[in-house]
């Protein structure tokens, strides 16, 4: 089994995905959290350091020492932690700096450092404290934390001896404390690290927690339950899935238990029964056997009586006219010589009796047809001979009942490995059928056809004749089944062409609406294997195609 379709692994993954997700974004916002809280000591820092230097420096700035201002922001200013002091006048000139030589110069409002103060569209020295901090980059390549204070004039400084400033004047200069801010940089980078290792330490705990708990909570179960199922398809129902907990894959296994020990119980039940129902089913086929081979052989009895009396009949009448005639010649020769009237008469008695004999005849070898006894030879032939054959027997009769032919014969050949002869004997009996359907009068359609799809070549035979009662459909191809009337059909006709037909794997359908005609439709295949002559038994029923009638 595919490791990746396993349900434990998909919910050991979407935990995963999930406590990755959750461990990434608590990690960022602590560290997030952390260093804006060192930001705001450090700028609470710089604040304390610009308040201590700015009160250490106003005794000084009242009493106009700029030695001692200097002084005080000098020391302060080379202390550890911070980067430079700057007093800047309001026209940008540094009047006091820890940095040697910087003072008298004036500063570029337009560096990153005073972007807190000067830029487009805001006054200089904003009143909101938290505006006058900025962090920049040092040209050291580290970062820098400036704290803007501005110099207010406070009233005693517009009354002072030394310098008297007006006192519209609100600002007088700005105290600039900058600390540098590597150590900062450095310990966040290391507690950023610290806190992303803690992270993936947990991570990497919790994933080998939640691996071992599903795997003994989720996949074991999961994995037993599919084992007993795969058991019970194999007929083990006596296999049971340990019980070891009382959760809802536990209820699960106990209620898979109960169901194996229903099925189990229910299996041997229907086995006892099967086993019953088989003894029970034998003695009845037995039964059956016998009072089927009972009633085959009595049909079979009763078939060769209707067989025996029918030929009977068929033969008695042709042969009592041959054996009346053959009394009257022999009287007539015995009476000595004859004239020519006499001779004339015998001659008409003795055609009597060539055509009683060869009704005699054709009764014999209908019924020698219709047993397959006579074996023609099967080599590949054109259909199309056998219809023009046909066709050309039957022209008479079409000319005496004024009968209109109409043919669709292919002009290319229609190749079928068969018994010709036979095809054509099945053709001329249906054809005939057809005409002595239409004594006033009609038209007889014949057409054929190649079926390239189904590799078959399909015979119509239509006529316009009285058609056939629906009574009489089902019967048509039954031996000795005639409606004509007696001593005009001996009901073998259509019988033997459907035993040709039959012989050649083919089928023949019918469709008759009576008083419109009947279309008789002959399917062969081309390339099937014949039946051979002589490996079914004469006497059995043929397989019948049922006939059906179009509404």
């Amino acid at each position: 089994m595919n490791f990746t379709h396993l349900l434990a692994f998909r919910l050991f993954l979407i935990i995963l995905v999930v406590m990755l997700i959750g461990t990434a974004v608590f990690t960022t916002l602590s560290v997030d959290r952390q260093s804006d809280q060192h930001m705001r000591d450090v700028v609470g820092g710089a604040t304390r350091v610009a308040d201590i230097i700015k009160r250490s420096t106003n005794y000084s700035m009242m009493l106009n020492r700029r030695e001692d201002i200097y002084h005080i922001i000098n020391t302060v200013g080379h202390e550890p932690g911070i980067e430079a002091i700057r007093i800047y006048n309001k026209k940008g000139e540094i009047t006091f700096s820890s940095v040697e030589g910087e003072v008298g110069k004036t500063v570029n409002v337009n560096a990153e450092a005073c972007n807190v103060c000067h830029v487009a569209g805001k006054s200089p020295a904003p009143a909101n404290g938290h505006e006058l901090s900025r962090i920049f980059l040092s040209p050291k390549g580290y970062r820098v934390l400036g704290l803007i204070t501005p110099i207010r004039n406070e009233g005693k400084c517009a009354t002072a001896d030394c310098h008297a400033h007006s006192s519209s004047q609100t600002v007088l200069g700005v105290l600039d404390v900058m600390m540098p801010l590597a150590d900062l940089d450095k310990n966040l980078a290391d507690e950023k690290h610290a806190e992303y290792m803690n992270g993936l330490l947990m991570l990497g705990l919790m994933t080998v927690f939640t691996a071992v708990f599903i795997w003994f909570v989720v996949n074991i179960p999961v994995k037993n339950l599919t084992k007993g199922t795969q058991e019970i398809i194999k007929g083990n129902l006596d296999h049971r899935i340990p019980v070891r907990s009382k959760d809802e894959i536990g209820r699960l296994a106990a209620s898979f238990n109960q169901m194996t020990d229903e099925v189990k119980r229910a299996h041997d039940e229907l086995t006892q029964w099967a086993q019953t129902l088989e003894e029970r089913v034998a003695q009845k086929t037995d039964e059956l056997q016998r009072a089927q081979i009972n009633m085959v052989q009595m049909e079979k009895m009763v078939s060769l009586g209707k067989l025996a009396s029918t030929v009977a009949h068929e033969l008695n009448n042709p042969l009592e006219g041959v054996l009346t005639y053959a009394k009257l010649l022999k009287r007539s020769v015995k009476a000595g010589i004859l004239n020519e009237e006499e001779a004339h008469e015998i001659q008409s008695e003795l055609s009597i009796i060539a055509d009683e004999t060869a009704r005699c005849g054709n009764v014999v070898k209908n019924l020698l047809l219709f047993s397959r006894q006579k074996v023609g030879a099967f080599q590949e032939s054109d259909i199309r001979v056998a219809i023009e054959n046909s066709l050309k027997l039957i022209d008479h009769h079409l000319h005496i009942h004024n009968i209109a032919l109409q043919t669709s014969l292919p002009d290319d050949k229609l190749s079928l490995v068969c018994d010709i002869q036979q095809i054509e004997q099945a053709l001329l009996a249906i054809e005939i059928n057809a005409v002595e359907a239409m004594p006033e009068g009609g038209t007889l359609t014949l057409s054929a056809q190649h079926d390239a799809v189904n590799k078959n070549v399909n015979i119509s035979i239509k006529d316009t004749g009285s058609g056939i009662n629906d009574e009489d459909l089902p019967h048509i191809f039954e031996p000795f089944f005639t409606t004509k009337e007696n001593g005009k059909g001996t009901g073998l006709g259509l019988a033997v062409a459907y035993g040709i037909i039959e012989r050649h794997n083919g089928t023949i359908e019918v469709h008759s609406k009576q008083h419109q005609g009947s279309e008789f439709t002959i399917t062969l295949p081309i390339k099937k294997a014949p039946i051979e002559d002589g490996t079914e038994n004469a006497s059995e029923q043929p397989r019948i195609i049922q006939p059906t009638t179009t509404v």
